[in-house]
């Protein structure tokens, strides 16, 4: 089977988990609009690696809620569906919660599905994984008297599904924010929608670099000021020394609806929250080059006001720029030392293997080009794959082979000492701009 892309759902993929879950009886693990059984998920995982389909239990979880909550918008009404592939999607959907309504009344159970007709006022946001008392109580009375008009109505304090009127804004036109840019315009968001061009606008003291966002349809403007105004989203993406100066000028801007997310390197939470206005919601997010081919690493973190909803949210518009992931800001300055810098030491290594080549008598252009593809391949079979280096590295060596002899030597040189001292290195750098940023912080908020 040819590759799957990794890092966002297309139609066949989507198809062959709900394949593979209508095979597991889904539908009889159904309680309300809550899987009762989780291991479920742990089945399909295997099922969809085996075929190919390289997803975690949480993307496969996260891609069923995304489907369910469709489903419930669909049979409302049609044009609220925030999934603009859903329609290819809805019989198998419509078969499965059908089977569940059959299955619990047979049973004697009263935690069916409710099946949404549009004479009933039913609004679903479901951004929990479990329904809240209020929403099952009103579902079972839809479910028993099939004339009653039902409404139900979210937390106060938890918005509904961002749509495609989401507006993001850059502060700076770099190689981060464009790949980021192109990323987020990329179509298929399972949160926020499609994000057309007219939705982005970007930033910067100098229209050096606006050429290649024009390029992708994006305004450009050198007010940050007006950005912010016109935005909901934005990414800081400066240089670490010029995040003060910027959130100083753009404070009198933000208000509770924006989500602020930096991408500055080693830029605090603390920090960032300190230089803006208290009830900010703010994200620290550390991407890393590849997001220029739409192959990064990227970590995010969220601050004592951002919601679960917005790391959702957030990991949704960024999917096609590679793997994304949230963790705790403790790991962010580590993410920075392995995955930030450790692009640039793959380099080093990449042209360490080239220089070997053009020693032993290959041409520069070739032994170049043959050690980014040895990168590239090895790379890919590491991460798809799902075995540790070590393994794969024993399955390269032979018994008195060539292979174990370089590297033989490689640990001579010191190598892998080195590495992991690099990252480390890099690591404590970023922890220490941290530590250089945060008076400046609490000075401002003076």
């Amino acid at each position: 089977m040819a590759a799957m892309k990794k890092y966002f759902w297309d139609s066949e993929e989507t198809e062959y988990m709900l394949k593979v879950l209508r095979e597991l009886d889904i539908a009889k693990h159904l309680d309300g609009r809550k899987v009762r059984n989780l291991k479920l998920f742990k089945v399909a995982e295997k099922r969809m690696k085996q075929a190919g389909y390289h997803r975690s239990i949480d993307q496969i979880r996260h891609r069923w809620k995304v489907l369910k909550t469709s489903y419930y918008s669909w049979n409302n009404n049609q044009q609220t569906v925030k999934l603009t592939r859903f329609p290819q999607y809805a019989t198998t959907m419509q078969s499965i919660m059908d089977e569940s309504e059959t299955w619990s009344r047979s049973h004697g159970t009263n935690s069916g599905p409710v099946r949404i007709r549009n004479k009933h006022k039913f609004i679903v946001h479901d951004e929990e994984t479990e329904d809240s008392e209020e929403e099952a109580t009103a579902a079972q009375s839809l479910h028993d008297h099939s004339t009653v008009d039902v409404i139900i109505k979210t937390d106060p304090e938890t918005p509904p599904e961002m749509d495609s009127n989401l507006r993001i804004g850059f502060i700076g036109a770099g190689n981060m924010a464009y790949g980021i840019a192109k990323g987020v315009l990329q179509s298929g968001c399972l949160i926020a929608g499609d994000v057309p061009p007219t939705n982005v606008k970007v930033s910067a003291p100098s229209a050096r670099n606006f050429g290649r966002f024009q390029e992708l349809g994006v305004a450009v403007t050198h007010s940050n000021a007006e950005l912010v105004s016109s935005c909901d989203l934005v990414f800081v993406a400066v240089k670490p020394h010029l995040v003060t100066t910027i959130l100083s000028e753009i404070t009198d801007h933000v208000t509770p609806k924006h989500i602020i997310v930096s991408v500055a390197a080693g830029v605090t939470l603390a920090t960032l929250q300190g230089l803006l206005p208290f009830d900010t919601v703010v994200l620290r997010l550390m991407p890393n080059l590849p997001c220029l081919v739409q192959q990064g690493a990227l970590l995010l973190s969220r601050g004592t006001r951002a919601r679960q909803e917005d790391g959702d949210l957030l990991c949704s518009l960024l999917q096609h720029c590679g793997l994304v992931e949230e963790g705790p800001e403790a790991w962010i300055d580590i993410h920075t030392g392995l995955s930030g810098s450790g692009v640039a030491f793959v380099y080093l290594f990449a042209e360490a293997l080239a220089e070997g080549a053009v020693k032993m008598g290959m041409p520069s252009a070739l032994a170049h080009s043959i050690a980014a593809q040895t990168v590239l391949g090895a790379g890919q079979l590491l991460r798809d794959s799902g075995k540790h280096p070590a393994q794969l590295r024993s399955e390269v060596c032979t018994p008195g082979g060539t292979t174990i002899f370089g590297l033989h030597a490689m640990e001579q040189g010191g190598v892998r000492a080195a590495t992991m001292t690099a990252v480390e290195t890099a690591t404590e750098r970023a922890r220490e701009l941290g530590r250089k940023s945060a008076p400046t912080a609490t000075e401002n908020r003076k």
